[in-house]
């Protein structure tokens, strides 16, 4: 079962040109430009995985500047494409936060992000960071849209999610997270990462 929370998975990498060309190749879908985040020195591009989710190809807007010019999603370290992160959206986002800092998961702080599309709209949401644990990025993040347009809503080029699963070492440890953010994500034992399966015009296609 895909988490109806789901809002989008994070495939991030350390040069987001490199990883287009490769995705465009493996899957035969053109992701288009999504923007470039605000005073955050990433870019990402775009695919839907049907209904209100998508998957987020997010990279360096400048990789050549030092430690590739950001530090999300652990970018300025990665040496290779990764599934990083997945992120939900709570139907009430604050409550959400205060609901599970009660069940014993924080979540983080919460900051004000904002991303410019190709047409110079700016899209603005709230998002969580820097939670004290999130077991290597197994316990997802929370964003809240605010009064922005979704990014499904403009016509993203559209691929199928078959499955999406969690690795760790320590499952439990991870489910009980999940279960005080009240949330579900099939986890198995190895080491930390994830799996992403689509169904694309190339067939299956499997991200890690």
């Amino acid at each position: 079962m895909i988490e109806p929370l789901l809002d989008h998975i994070v495939y991030a990498a350390p040069d987001i040109d490199e990883l287009v060309a490769s995705f465009r190749e493996r899957t035969g879908v053109e992701p288009p430009l999504g923007g470039r985040h605000v005073g955050r020195g990433t870019r990402n591009y775009l695919v839907g995985l049907g209904g209100r989710v998508y998957l987020e190809l997010i990279g360096p807007d400048d990789p050549t500047l030092p430690g590739r010019g950001t530090t999300a999603f652990g970018i300025d370290k990665l040496t290779a494409p990764r599934i990083a992160a997945w992120v939900i959206r709570p139907k009430d986002f604050d409550e959400h936060i205060a609901r599970a800092r009660r069940n014993g998961y924080d979540p983080g702080v919460v900051r004000p992000l904002s991303r410019r599309k190709p047409d110079g709209t700016l899209l603005e949401w709230r998002l969580t960071q820097e939670p004290p644990n999130n077991r290597d990025g197994l316990v997802p993040t929370l964003i809240d849209w605010l009064d922005a347009e979704h990014p499904t809503a403009s016509g993203l080029p559209e691929l199928t999610l078959r499955s999406f699963v969690g690795f760790h070492p320590d499952p439990d440890a991870v489910r009980a997270d999940l279960a005080a953010l009240g949330v579900e994500l099939e986890v198995r034992q190895g080491e930390p990462g994830f799996e992403v399966v689509l169904d694309t015009p190339k067939g299956e296609v499997v991200l890690r």
